[in-house]
């Protein structure tokens, strides 16, 4: 049944509300006290990412997730302008104990232009804000402040530097990188945690080399590292996951379906996505050969890409984005499906998975 604004005020007003995670292990962060469940909630399809959907559907998403046992909810600004962390705010307001991660390095300033739901950013969200980066000091303190007003929280648990790097910045890289650096975006983001605002810091992005270059500069508790570990590619285990070992920094891992390649697997009609736009030719058929080792054994192809991650020591949770009570349901069959080790040893043999990488054991999730 969907919850509706007035079931989750009424909720609300009877104070603190209890979750239960037994369902769901939960695995530490770094050396911090914080722990987060295996799975995780990505809020990035609540910000109507692609397509709008309703504040009902949204919050009814949420609350699946919390009655599954879910316990780990992730936004940032930029997802709809400032309309998923409102949405996720209205959920999880009272709810304990739940963790929250948002993300700083884009300032959301007032567009009186903006109209309706039309697609600006993947985004159809109606805020009428555009995203500018700032990774600067000040940059980093007043999104983080914001971010507490759109929730209506009274802390964030994690922050990430959201989308630093080359492949998203290109040849302006070296200028925003020194805003955390120089500019002193690193500082405040340690004196947050210092000070107890936050328990821990790390970045959200989409490629390895920016983690490697900001280990050097500061400690990151953990990293959000979006495709870059997956069923379909492993290369962070050359030098990025070795390097978090010893530093003790955590990874969490999103976009585990590689943009959709890995959920919807390559039958089907329409065009096959990967990493935010159309697969090529060597992604589809390596994606095949997996498939054919799944219709082997009978597994589906969505729920190795999702088990897959958490094998590895560091990862201490996969988040893909849920838009709706039925994917819920559907991620959990999924996370609990039974693989046999036979499976993982047959992508090993054929060259589909990287030889060190470490195989999920064969019983599955419980």
């Amino acid at each position: 049944m969907v919850a509706s604004a007035q079931d989750l005020r009424a909720r609300r007003a009877c104070g603190p509300r209890e979750i239960v995670t037994t369902g769901i292990p939960s695995r530490s962060i770094g050396g911090s006290e914080l722990k987060l469940t295996e799975l995780g909630f990505g809020a990035a399809p609540i910000g109507n990412l692609y397509r709008p959907i309703s504040d009902s559907d949204a919050a009814d998403t949420a609350t699946a997730a919390l009655e599954a046992g879910i316990a780990y909810f992730d936004t940032a600004p930029y997802y709809g302008f400032g309309l998923s962390e409102r949405r996720i705010g209205d959920v999880l307001r009272g709810v304990e104990p739940v963790v929250v991660s948002s993300k700083v390095g884009r300032l959301l300033k007032a567009d009186s232009a903006v109209r309706g739901y039309g697609q600006r950013h993947g985004y159809c969200s109606p805020m009428p804000f555009e995203p500018l980066y700032d990774y600067t000091f000040d940059g980093v303190m007043d999104s983080w402040e914001a971010s507490l007003q759109r929730l209506g929280l009274a802390r964030v648990d994690i922050l990430y530097v959201h989308d630093i790097g080359r492949s998203n910045h290109g040849d302006r890289h070296t200028l925003t990188f020194r805003e955390l650096t120089d500019g002193g975006g690193f500082r405040a983001l340690e004196q947050l945690r210092a000070g107890g605002a936050i328990q821990a810091f790390g970045l959200g992005v989409n490629e390895t080399a920016v983690c490697l270059e900001a280990m050097a500069h500061t400690h990151l508790d953990v990293i959000l590292l979006a495709g870059r570990y997956t069923l379909l590619e492993q290369a962070a285990l050359d030098a990025l996951l070795p390097t978090c070992s010893q530093a003790g920094t955590s990874i969490v891992v999103g976009g585990p379906y590689n943009s959709g390649i890995l959920a919807t697997g390559t039958q089907h009609d329409g065009t096959l996505h990967y990493n935010y736009g159309p697969a090529p030719n060597s992604i589809v058929e390596r994606v095949r050969r997996i498939e054919a080792v799944c219709e082997r054994y009978g597994v589906p192809l969505a729920a190795a890409a999702l088990q897959f991650p958490l094998a590895h020591p560091q990862v201490a949770s996969v988040i893909p984005g849920l838009v709706s009570r039925q994917q819920v349901e559907r991620t959990l069959m999924l996370y609990r499906a039974t693989i046999p080790g036979l499976f993982w040893q047959e992508l090993q043999s054929q060259g589909l998975l990287h030889r060190n990488a470490p195989i999920p054991a064969s019983a599955g999730n419980s």
